[in-house]
């Protein structure tokens, strides 16, 4: 397994994972249920964790990506987006964890921090719909834009966007 396909089997995680845990979350603080906000704040951590695990192999699959003709431009707006991504999980795994906490000791403020958590979750939730979409873009060039498209065409599918164009 190289970098690229450890960046591709580690990038999901914290897409689908925050999805999930936003239904759980969710449901867990109408339900008033502890166990289900607790589980949707370690799958919160979880995600943190995996973005991060994804962010360390990005480098590596820049440069096989890059040596299969796929230029830098598009690497490059994929890793600006990833990086302001990362900041979000950051701090939503540190909110879910004084989330835990706050539930564990029963704190007052329990409450108001599962509500931080969930607006927080969303906010990435937008984020990641960009992310993963740029790093879709880098090598599924049918969902790039026409601006991108040609630009970054890599040499190998020249010849199908020539005859495309006759």
């Amino acid at each position: 397994m190289n970098q690229a396909h450890l960046h591709l089997v580690f990038n999901h995680f914290p897409i689908i994972g925050l999805f999930f845990g936003i239904g759980i979350l969710a449901y867990g603080i109408i339900k008033k249920q502890t166990i289900l906000v607790n589980t949707a704040y370690v799958m919160f951590i979880f995600c943190m964790i995996m973005a991060k695990a994804t962010m360390m192999t990005g480098e590596g699959a820049e440069e096989i990506v890059e040596e299969l003709g796929i230029s830098h431009d598009i690497i490059h707006e994929h890793e600006e987006l990833a990086e302001k991504y990362m900041k979000v999980l950051y701090a939503l795994g540190l909110l879910s964890i004084a989330g835990l906490v706050t539930h564990t000791k029963k704190h007052a403020k329990a409450s108001l921090v599962s509500y931080l958590v969930l607006v927080l979750a969303l906010a990435g939730l937008v984020f990641s719909k960009f992310v993963g979409t740029s790093g879709g873009e880098i090598r599924h060039t049918e969902i790039r834009t026409s601006d991108k498209f040609d630009s970054t065409l890599p040499e190998v599918y020249a010849h199908e966007k020539e005859s495309d164009d006759n």
